[in-house]
C-alpha cells in the first residue's frame, strides 16, 4: 500500500500536465484501490471564480481577459480552498500547474509540512516554447490566442523557471524531469518508472 503522497505537475502551458495527472491517478488507484487522489487544478478553479459577482471576481476576470498573470494571493487561495475543504488526511494530493512563483512555492512547502507529506514528488514536464505555442493554438480555448500564449510563455521564463529551481536540487523533494515531446503513453511510462511504481 502506498503512503499518502503529494505530487506537483509543473511545466509550460500545453505540456500535458492534466493528461499525465489523470494517467498517474489511475495508476495509483490500480496499485492501491483503497486510496483516492484529490486533484487540485488552479486554472480550473480560476475559471470558475471569475464567473462570480464579487468585486474581486470581477477584477480577476479583468486580469484574465487582458492576459495578466493573476496575483499570488488569489492563486494560493484557489488551491488552498480546495485543499482545506476536501482533503481527508488519507488520500494522495496532486497539484496541477501550481506553484507559478517562488512565493507560492514557499506556501506549498508549509502545506507539505503541515500535512506531513514525506518527499513530495515534483514532475517537471519539459516542452519547447514552440511546441507549447503549437499545442495551445490547436486546442482553441478562449485564452489560447497567440498574444496571450506569448505572455504565458514569458511568465514561464520569469516566474515559473525560478520556481522549478527551488525544487530541482532540494533534498526535501523527489524531482523528476520528463521529456514532454513524446506520446502521452511514453511520458506516463517514464514518470511511473522514475517514481518506482513498476
Amino acid at each position: 500500500m502506498l503512503k499518502p503522497q503529494a505530487l506537483v505537475f509543473i511545466g509550460r502551458s500545453g505540456s500535458g500536465k492534466g493528461t499525465q495527472a489523470d494517467l498517474l491517478m489511475k495508476k495509483m488507484k490500480e496499485l492501491d484501490p483503497s486510496r483516492d487522489t484529490l486533484y487540485i487544478y488552479s486554472g480550473q478553479e480560476f475559471r470558475k471564480f471569475i464567473k462570480g459577482s464579487s468585486y474581486t471576481a470581477k477584477k480577476s476576470n479583468e486580469y484574465y481577459l487582458s492576459g495578466k498573470l493573476q496575483p499570488e494571493f488569489l492563486a494560493v487561495r484557489m488551491w488552498v480552498d480546495v485543499l482545506t475543504e476536501k482533503y481527508n488526511g488519507s488520500d494522495h494530493v496532486i497539484f496541477d500547474g501550481t506553484p507559478r512563483k517562488p512565493h507560492e512555492a514557499g506556501v506549498l512547502d508549509s502545506i507539505f509540512d503541515f500535512y506531513a507529506f514525506e518527499k513530495p514528488v515534483i514532475i517537471d514536464i519539459k516542452i519547447s516554447p514552440e511546441e507549447s505555442m503549437r499545442r495551445l493554438l490547436a486546442r482553441k480555448r478562449l485564452d489560447d490566442n497567440a498574444d496571450d500564449i506569448k505572455k504565458r510563455l514569458d511568465w514561464y521564463e520569469t516566474d515559473v523557471a525560478p520556481t522549478i529551481d527551488h525544487y530541482r536540487d532540494n533534498p526535501r523533494y523527489h524531482f523528476l524531469e520528463v521529456n514532454g515531446e513524446r506520446t502521452p503513453e511514453e511520458i506516463h511510462a517514464d514518470i511511473v518508472k522514475q517514481m518506482g511504481l513498476v
